[in-house]
């Protein structure tokens, strides 16, 4: 089992880079379906989700080849319609191939999706969006399977702004006869980043950042290279672990209009904001203050940086509300906290957090991606030594979290699963 190793407390201070945002890269890879020649994608995140998206493309038949930071994905060959149980299950982001492989093959069989423990995450959506462009569906043993003799324009109004369904959707309709209109649609950044690969392969996408998105099919995509935007979670993540360890940090290759309100409520709580063209610093020179929080679709406050949030007003100075309405089973972080002696009392999802002078060093799990994350910032700020289990859920999406940590001053090491017998930091 792979672990960090935090030794705290530490101010973190200096300057790190943001790496591409994994939201946007496994969209874009799943898109690449869509394309028959080679696409080369720009900035993209070393990271576990990547890594098992692009054994989903390569066992779909598509070529896929990493360069550093870069990848070359060519889907000109012949493809198979089905992805593989054992990949899929392990990354939701997966069942996002299906609207592309309805496009470009008109049938997908896909496993039906797994990835973090957060909550009930249905592709109902999905589904009922693809029904209206004429696909049929049926869900036996684990699998959906998908057929459309031709895929055709509609109207689909979603339920709420499911950034899944909006992306999947949106790919699917792309190569459709007529127009698609989809309403009530995620608005992240992401999605945003997804149009602009599309468009620029020769897609017809109109109102990308509002709710209501146009599509106008068009017969073929052509192949396209493209730089993927910055990781806002990522970026946030690091910008909230630098103000709950009292550091200064700069952060580089960031796109502040992506991170407004978080960084509006880490003015609340106390901390020194400023901002340049594609950059960020913050600054913490006393207890953080309380506030109270809500997390909602975007533009609102990003339920992945609900749990870093936490830590923070797990040590602010007061007592404060935070309110999750996105997932319901975001909280199971709330106990691992709490063995680092956070006081706080889950109601429903309201979170009721009764600020700490400090936090004490402790063996924890992480529970998925942003909570093991968010527990490796509250080693930063704990006293004492904490050790982070399962640390194999946060390489599915931060790329050398340590090695960026350990750059702003942290003393942070990732013990791999063979090297398990090794001591504790000293």
């Amino acid at each position: 089992m792979e672990r960090y190793l935090v030794k705290g407390p530490t101010p973190l201070s200096g300057r790190a880079e943001v790496g591409g945002a994994k939201n946007a890269t496994l969209k874009i890879m799943a898109a690449s379906l869509l394309i028959e020649g080679e696409v080369v994608l720009d900035g993209i995140p070393r990271i576990t989700d990547v890594y098992l998206m692009a054994e989903v493309l390569e066992r779909l038949g598509a070529g896929v080849q990493f360069l550093g930071n870069r990848l070359t994905i060519d889907a000109s060959g012949d493809l198979t319609d089905e992805t593989p149980y054992e990949l899929v299950t392990k990354m939701r982001a997966s069942i996002q191939v299906l609207g592309p492989l309805l496009a470009r093959l008109g049938r997908a069989r896909v496993a039906m999706p797994g990835g973090d423990a957060i909550g009930s995450r249905p592709i109902d959506l999905h589904l009922k969006g693809f029904e209206r462009m004429g696909a049929k569906f049926v869900a036996e043993h684990g699998y959906v399977e998908g057929v459309a003799e031709r895929l055709r324009g509609t109207k689909v109004l979603l339920d709420f702004p499911s950034v899944g369904a909006t992306e999947n959707l949106l790919m699917a309709a792309v190569t459709a006869e007529g127009t698609t209109s989809i309403e009530n649609a995620a608005r992240e950044p992401e999605i945003q980043d997804l149009i602009a690969f599309l468009n620029a392969s020769g897609a017809r996408i109109g109102g990308a950042g509002t709710p209501s998105l146009t599509i106008e099919g068009v017969p073929r995509l052509e192949p396209v290279r493209h730089e993927v935007i910055p990781d806002r979670i990522e970026a946030g993540t690091f910008l909230i672990g630098a103000v709950a360890s009292g550091g200064d940090v700069t952060l580089t290759g960031v796109r502040p209009d992506h991170l407004e309100l978080p960084l509006i409520k880490l003015e609340e709580a106390g901390a020194e904001v400023s901002q340049g063209v594609d950059e960020v610093t913050v600054k913490m020179r006393r207890r953080a203050a309380s506030i109270d929080l809500v997390t909602l679709p975007y533009p609102g406050f990003p339920t992945d940086l609900q749990h870093p949030m936490m830590v923070l007003l797990a040590q602010a100075k007061g007592s404060s509300i935070l309110t999750e309405n996105v997932f319901e089973a975001r909280f199971v972080f709330v106990d691992e906290l709490g063995r680092m002696g956070s006081q706080i009392r889950v109601d429903g999802h309201h979170a009721l957090i009764r600020g700490v002078e400090r936090l004490s060093g402790a063996p924890v799990r992480a529970p998925d991606i942003r909570a093991g994350a968010a527990l490796v910032m509250a080693g930063v700020c704990a006293h004492g030594d904490t050790e982070i289990f399962d640390a194999g859920h946060i390489k599915r999406g931060y790329e050398n979290l340590h090695g960026k940590l350990n750059g702003l001053g942290a003393e942070v090491e990732l013990v791999e699963a063979e090297e398990r017998s090794r001591p504790a930091i000293a």
